[in-house]
């Protein structure tokens, strides 16, 4: 069965094919923004054109733009090809990726969030979520009691007070690594995991008799 795995939550964009358990290509670009621009070029540069039983894509958090656009390749091609499409954390792909160097170690995944803040998650050894995702300032984020192992875009900043026993990771997810997710954190529910409150405020209601 072929596999492809889209990651579009951070500054990367990046994309994996497989093969049942090999990789068979692959292609991570730090870019910032343009994800909508590059990943449809990317995945159609793909052997088959990254034609595949299976697509898993990121659910965030991270960019909205980006996670949106992932999301809606992944259901375009999903319906396409007649693939099944299933949605993993982003932070938890993170957890993974530090752990693949770090072997059971629990860990704080903290990556850039909007408005100046950062998004914070703990994970045990075991790779699973300990705690919800927060959407934090750096000074509230610095004040809470973390792991002494931290990974991600802010990992040292989150650790700022670095001492013996520290160990942080600045890393960005990467769609090769989609394959040491924990099962378990696979979803059909394809909702966004945003981290953080809509920036917006509806309306207020009008007062007095509507208008004729």
């Amino acid at each position: 069965m072929r596999m492809l795995a889209i990651e579009t939550a951070s500054e990367a964009c990046s994309i994996a094919l497989f093969e049942g358990e090999q990789r068979i290509a692959h292609d991570h670009r730090v870019i910032g923004r343009g994800h909508a621009e590059a990943l449809v070029p990317m995945i159609a540069a793909l052997p088959d054109k990254g034609r595949a039983d299976r697509i898993l894509v990121s659910l965030g958090p991270g960019s909205f733009t980006g996670v949106r656009i992932g999301l809606a390749t992944a259901r375009a091609l999903g319906f396409a090809w007649g693939a099944e499409v299933l949605g993993y954390p982003t932070l938890a792909l993170i957890a993974a990726q530090a752990q693949a160097e770090h072997p059971g170690q629990p860990l704080t995944v903290c990556v850039n969030g909007g408005h100046g803040e950062w998004f914070v998650q703990d994970f045990g050894g075991d790779g699973l979520p300990e705690s919800k995702v927060l959407s934090q300032t750096p000074a509230s984020a610095r004040g809470d009691i973390h792991y002494s192992f931290a990974a991600g875009s802010r990992a040292r900043e989150l650790l700022e007070f670095d001492g013996a026993g520290m160990v942080t990771l600045d890393i960005l997810p990467d769609a090769s690594a989609v394959p040491l997710l924990d099962p378990a954190l696979l979803t059909s529910d394809l909702a966004p995991i945003y981290g953080r409150g809509a920036d917006a405020t509806p309306m207020a209601k009008p007062i007095g008799r509507p208008l004729p």
